[in-house]
């Protein structure tokens, strides 16, 4: 039995003994009848009695009522039962010791966990895929969770995952780097993964699978070395954020251009801030003002958000977008505005329709 549940795809040590005790109850429960079906014939056979009394003379006996035998035995029938009140005894006592553990240990109440867990894994869709939950792991999920957008969480040590659960956190306990875990975690439904473990041979390892299994993802990866840096870009990374010398630019700003530093910050953080940057992309199955320049959209008059510059399709980027400027098919408008505005422009730019074509990728707001 313990051969077979090795086989089961990657389970915690939790869940593989939670498995291992449904196993040795549903064991039990078969022993147990088994022993049930054994009494009942042997009486037909050694005593010649009718199934219905068979049977209860059966069940009497191993639940040790202490009823009347239903007929009189004879001896034959006095050591079968001896041997049937031995294997009752031993079978009910293994059932009731499995269960005893498992109600003990928490297993049942774990067991209901992980399956919600998984359930809703399975439905998650469009989400994001935390791999790592330290320092910096913990951080980009608070931002998740400020954002509202649907995350996962991938880390291998059972405290850090213990403690991204206790925070509400749906958490894969598994290692990032295997293929299979990515694929539990759903990674070809999933929109961003972020590798955020503090091995840049494994952040590497990461986003190359990533790129394997889903190459429509899109991957940030974290670098500790300026060398990292080169190679999880040619790895396939997508972006790739070094704390060190992001955290050093950003110290140096704050000390050179303080102001500058305060009103970004409070742009991009994701609590207590008035104004938003969003970017929204320009498609013509659901855009309608494809082919406009910004002067005839209205955009900011319509809604009182501001262009701040357009990406186009072909990785162009146009700052500080002036009126005469077009927008095209395929091109990302990066915007700033408060909630209301930028709820209003996304209206604007993909507006609900009844048409039953749905594009791969929409314009994107989430408060």
């Amino acid at each position: 039995m313990q051969s077979y549940l090795r086989l089961l795809p990657n389970y915690t040590p939790l869940e593989f003994k939670y498995r291992q005790i449904q196993q040795q109850l549903i064991l039990g429960v078969l022993a147990l009848g088994g022993v049930v079906f054994l009494g009942t014939a042997g009486y037909c056979l050694i005593e010649g009695w009718s199934l219905l009394d068979a049977l209860y003379m059966t069940v009497i006996t191993l639940a040790s009522v202490g009823f009347m035998e239903v007929h009189p035995l004879t001896s034959a029938g006095r050591l079968f039962t001896i041997g049937l009140i031995l294997m009752g005894v031993i079978s009910i006592g293994y059932i009731v010791n499995r269960f005893t553990e498992a109600v003990i240990q928490g297993y049942f109440q774990e067991g209901i966990r992980l399956r919600e867990q998984r359930r809703l894994m399975e439905s998650l869709s469009s989400h994001y895929i935390v791999c790592g939950f330290g320092r910096t792991g913990r951080q980009v999920c608070l931002e998740f969770e400020a954002e509202g957008v649907p995350f996962l969480v991938i880390e291998s040590i059972p405290d850090l995952v213990r403690g991204a659960r206790q925070l509400g956190y749906t958490a894969l306990e598994g290692d990032a780097t295997l293929d299979q875990t990515l694929e539990e975690a759903r990674i070809h439904q999933a929109t961003c993964i972020v590798c955020t473990l503090p091995s840049d041979a494994d952040n590497l390892y990461v986003t190359l699978s990533a790129k394997n299994l889903n190459p429509e993802v899109r991957r940030i990866a974290r670098a500790n070395s300026p060398e990292a840096l080169k190679k999880l870009k040619q790895g396939g990374a997508d972006a790739v954020i070094s704390p060190y010398i992001t955290g050093g630019r950003r110290m140096a700003a704050a000390a050179l251009r303080p102001q500058v530093m305060d009103f970004i910050d409070g742009v991009i953080s994701s609590s207590n801030r008035a104004f938003y940057i969003e970017e929204f992309l320009v498609d013509t199955a659901t855009c309608p003002v494809v082919g406009q320049t910004l002067q005839q959209t209205e955009l900011r008059s319509r809604t009182g958000a501001l262009v701040l510059a357009i990406r186009r399709a072909d990785g162009t980027l146009l700052t500080g977008p002036t009126a005469d400027a077009q927008l095209a098919n395929g091109d990302l408008l990066i915007c700033m505005g408060t909630a209301e505005q930028l709820r209003a422009l996304n209206n604007i730019l993909s507006p609900v329709t009844s048409s039953p074509r749905v594009p791969k990728k929409k314009a994107r707001w989430v408060e």
